[in-house]
């Protein structure tokens, strides 16, 4: 406040509109999550009469009692956890060795191969290639189909080549070759370490992305058992009801009807819970790992 105070009277004018503005923007990304927080906590009725705007309506547990009835929520839960930790792994493990490669200087041929990485962020082969591609892989209808065809992300290679480019001294090496050092010890004992921001970030990017999928694995997938939860939320979404023979309860089957406009919100933020666990852990590297290495002199 104090700052403020002593700015001058243009600038007070331009922080208040600013700021005006941004919590207008504010307000506008806050509310649908608020409501549907608050629809998936009101009964059926409440939610198809309008009458929730800010708060639960009639608060009922009904749409959770439902999601949590059904096998198909528990099968797609189970393979988007597997397909965001298996992925997530592989993703880190390549883009981080892919990206310490090209950060060495003495790696002949890194700035054309680093071209080729950043040409496939403009160019790709389309759908209907990369489908063939998968199918002769062998790999259609497989956990694989979701996992190995995305495994090193340019933007994200970018990020880590940049940040190891600028963030970690070439004396270090230097040294570490003294003392014996080899080149694999080197990456898993000093520039991992050193990396932590910056793979907190990678896992942040890859883990939401795998855990949001779902146009591969819709095109891709055909067998029920590996589709991921965003497929089975899709599926809701566009029917706005689960199938009555997926739900376990007997009581739950006769109020499905009638809780179908709260079923779907509910399962929203059943598939947002893990992701908003997790980013308070890495929301403090994500900062620093992002901007580290962006100035450079």
């Amino acid at each position: 406040m104090n700052k403020f105070r002593n700015l001058g009277s243009r600038d007070k004018i331009f922080y208040t509109i600013i700021t005006i503005i941004l919590t207008l923007f504010f307000i506008i990304v806050l509310y649908p999550c608020i409501y549907v927080i608050s629809a998936s906590f009101s009964s059926g009725d409440a939610v198809q009469a309008g009458k929730v705007v800010l708060w639960p309506v009639d608060a009922s547990i009904e749409g959770y009692k439902t999601v949590f009835n059904t096998k198909d929520v528990w099968i797609g839960f189970r393979n988007s956890l597997f397909y965001t930790v298996v992925g997530t792994s592989i993703n880190i493990v390549m883009t981080v060795m892919a990206a310490y490669s090209l950060a060495r200087p003495d790696v002949p041929g890194r700035n054309g191969i680093m071209l080729l990485f950043t040409f496939t962020m403009f160019f790709n082969g389309g759908m209907i290639p990369t489908y063939m591609v998968i199918r002769t892989l062998g790999m259609l209808d497989t956990i694989w189909c979701l996992i190995i065809p995305g495994a090193v992300g340019a933007y994200n290679l970018i990020v880590a080549r940049t940040f190891i480019q600028n963030s970690i001294p070439l004396e270090l090496l230097e040294a570490a070759k003294i003392d014996g050092c080899s080149d694999v010890k080197y990456l898993l004992k000093v520039v991992i370490p050193l990396s932590k921001a910056v793979i907190a970030v990678l896992v942040l990017f890859y883990g939401v992305g795998h855990w949001n999928a779902y146009f591969n694995a819709m095109i891709y997938l055909h067998t029920k058992d590996l589709f991921p939860l965003t497929l089975f939320l899709r599926q809701i979404l566009l029917m706005e009801q689960i199938d009555p023979s997926t739900i376990t309860d007997p009581e739950l089957q006769a109020q499905m009807a009638k809780a179908a406009g709260v079923i779907k919100y509910a399962l929203i933020v059943v598939s947002m819970v893990p992701v908003m666990l997790i980013y308070p852990f890495i929301q403090k590297y994500f900062v620093k790992g992002v901007m580290i290495g962006s100035i450079k002199g």
